[in-house]
């Protein structure tokens, strides 16, 4: 098999974490194009839309022979049903599906917490407006999403340790990747709420110590959060 190539920004982690990790997880030959010499004009190559076919409208991109496919969401449910990162059975890979839709969806509002009025201004530029948001997201929207994953994990905890099914799937890869950056991004809040969500950091946990990942977080693969990314640290937006 070609080993797969990943359309990504080279400097942060963002939503192209989330396919870098069931790659690693699964072993699969893959290349990081944009960190590459000269990978730049490649990745936006990816996204030219004035090119006939299917093209993204951002990245990340996943290069799969003649396949060009864009939205990690849809990148997982491949990746998942051709390297064993999902259940065999269809209700299954669309159960995981709609799992990864509803961390996009947190994914998305924390990142809003820096940009709540334009992603076309700098936070400098919105910050009286980021606080009010940030306040809203650390005391509403985490719980009432981190709840909700929790209520999933702990629903399934009779059949193992995995949000699905009997095995690992890149449902449990991507929770472990949304406590990650809301630990970074929102420290003091998540030491006050991770008491409410055993089951949760549970699985976060046990996605940390498996084989694969554990080497690529302590790898130079793995780019340091920072604050050009989704998850970014600003004090000023905790309590």
């Amino acid at each position: 098999m070609e080993p797969y190539v990943l359309y990504y920004w080279p400097t942060i982690q963002g939503r192209g974490e989330f396919v870098r990790l069931a790659l690693e997880e699964a072993g699969i030959p893959y290349a990081d194009v944009a960190r590459n010499r000269k990978g730049m004009p490649a990745l936006m190559a990816s996204i030219d839309h004035a090119q006939p076919g299917t093209p993204s409208f951002a990245p990340p991109v996943l290069k799969a022979g003649d396949l060009l496919i864009g939205q990690t969401a849809s990148i997982l449910l491949f990746l998942g049903a051709r390297h064993g990162l999902a259940p065999r059975s269809e209700a299954g890979r669309l159960w995981c599906n709609q799992l990864q839709l509803t961390i996009a969806d947190i994914v998305n509002e924390a990142h809003d917490t820096h940009h709540p009025v334009s992603t076309n201004l700098y936070y400098e530029d919105q910050k009286k407006e980021a606080k009010k948001r940030a306040q809203d997201f650390t005391s509403g929207r985490i719980p009432k999403y981190l709840g909700y994953f929790e209520q999933v994990v702990r629903n399934h905890a009779g059949r193992g340790r995995f949000a699905v099914g009997s095995r690992l799937t890149y449902v449990d890869l991507s929770l472990f990747q949304l406590v990650e950056g809301l630990r970074y991004a929102f420290p003091k809040a998540m030491a006050r709420l991770e008491p409410q969500w055993p089951e949760l950091i549970a699985l976060h946990d046990m996605v940390a110590e498996r084989p694969n990942i554990a080497a690529y977080l302590a790898s130079k693969r793995r780019i340091p959060f920072n604050e050009d990314g989704i998850f970014r640290r600003y004090p000023e937006l905790e309590r």
